[in-house]
């Protein structure tokens, strides 16, 4: 091993991901480690901005950054119609296609992955994403798995199928969604089985994408909405981060002609950004409650002509340390997300648009520990009242008080980085 050993971050083209590694990456600094980040095109610069080295995977040509940013706009903005389709309803329509998509990713990332890594020669990489890069198990260090997304991503039989939003009691509709999603994979799976079998990789179970880590595991979900696991997954080989929230700029609140209220942030992410029309009738709801309201809306800001004086809009907000000043997260029910809105004890208004956001507003729902709304099916009445209980939710905030005191005292990035530096120590003295 190096005296500073090189650790590459490569997280999926999303910057639930992104981030996430971002907050890894500073503590993994901090105890010595030089990280660096293998970029997707589209991505360059995120992780310079926070002083890290970043290496460009580019997957064709010197324009692919922007085709690639085209691609997955276009591709979302085809797709906000499925959005507002149930889970169960969304797999032929939405992760479906989304699998053809990653899939496709890899195939072509992957001869300029392997020219990466060859390059970098790290002593070990961290893979956040939901599929193996078979360049990575060919890079001949060890890799760590990163768990971003929901804890559904890792089955049990007293977990939920992953993406279903389903209740784990629910066995009769949890069986008929696992039906569903083998039918729904089937294709891209056998398609992906086939490149890995050309890249000397063996083949996956039937809609798994990607397999553990044999050296380690790191999974976000914290102790107050994890699951009762029929096979628990236990140290050192699966690490529960208790969330893993990155350092973040200091965040000072804009002046709003009107400062009364308590302070309610909205993001719905990249993706949900693209949904302008809906954002629009939020903030017509907005404009009648008593509150101060920021919302990321991406790089849609000039698609609003009205404003009112109690919001605020952003193309970019330093999201832990807006969340942190917070009486309320409305979201996506991204992962992330969710886990700043616990790491600050701040509830969480989820209106979920795809993937386990569905799992996370169950789970909130479930845990009391924030509310699950359809994601545009609502009146104005109604979203009004979710916004004004969860403020007025005083057990709630009591709940989530000693939560986010149970994960601040945990500190996931530190025991995220020390463990994947046991696991650099520990294949550095087999070698």
């Amino acid at each position: 091993m190096s005296v500073s050993p090189i650790i590459a971050l490569f997280p999926e083209a999303s910057f639930g991901a992104a981030l996430n590694c971002v907050g890894i990456a500073q503590e993994l600094q901090r105890l010595g480690a030089t990280p660096v980040f293998i970029c997707h095109p589209g991505f360059t610069g995120v992780f310079a901005e926070y002083g890290f080295k970043e290496y460009h995977l580019y997957e064709a040509t010197p324009s692919s950054a922007h085709e690639a940013e085209d691609y997955w706009q276009s591709f979302i903005s085809n797709q906000l119609s499925h959005f507002d389709l149930d889970p169960e309803a969304q797999l032929p329509t939405y992760v479906g296609p989304t699998w053809e998509a990653i899939v496709d990713t890899v195939e072509a990332a992957e001869v300029g992955l392997e020219a990466l890594l060859s390059r970098i020669k790290p002593d070990a990489i961290l893979l956040d994403n939901v599929i193996m890069f078979p360049a990575i198990m060919r890079a001949g260090c060890p890799w760590v798995r990163v768990v971003s997304c929901a804890e559904t991503e890792l089955p049990d039989a007293n977990v939920p199928p992953y993406l279903s939003g389903l209740d784990p009691n629910d066995k009769l509709a949890c069986r008929r969604f696992e039906k569903s999603y083998l039918k729904a994979t089937d294709s891209a799976h056998r398609r992906y089985n086939a490149f890995r079998k050309a890249r000397g990789l063996g083949p996956l179970p039937a809609a798994n994408f990607l397999e553990t880590s044999e050296h380690l595991n790191l999974i976000l979900a914290p102790t107050a909405v994890r699951y009762d696991r029929r096979i628990p997954l236990t140290e050192p080989e699966f690490v529960f981060l208790e969330g893993c929230v990155r350092s973040e700029t200091r965040f000072d609140s804009p002046h709003f002609p009107v400062e009364d209220g308590p302070l309610i942030y909205m993001s719905f992410g990249s993706l949900g950004a693209i949904d302008t029309h809906l954002i629009e009738r939020m903030i017509d709801v907005f404009a009648k409650l008593p509150a101060r309201f920021l919302i990321n809306v991406g790089g849609f800001l000039e698609a609003y002509e009205r404003v009112p004086d109690n919001v605020f809009l952003g193309s970019w907000f330093p999201q832990p340390s807006v969340v942190a000043q917070s009486a309320l997260f409305i979201h996506h029910g991204g992962n992330n997300s969710y886990c700043e809105a616990l790491y600050h004890g701040v509830p969480s208004l989820i209106m979920p648009y795809c993937w386990d956001g569905h799992d996370n507003a169950q789970r909130a729902q479930a845990t009391g520990t924030g509310l699950n709304m359809h994601r545009s099916n609502w009146t104005g009445a109604e979203l009004e009242t979710a916004v004004l209980s969860l403020l007025q939710d005083v057990e709630m905030q009591a709940r989530l008080t000693d939560i986010s005191e149970a994960m601040k005292a945990a500190s996931g990035t530190s025991r995220a980085a020390k463990a994947v530096l046991d696991v650099v120590q520990s294949t550095a003295g087999a070698n």
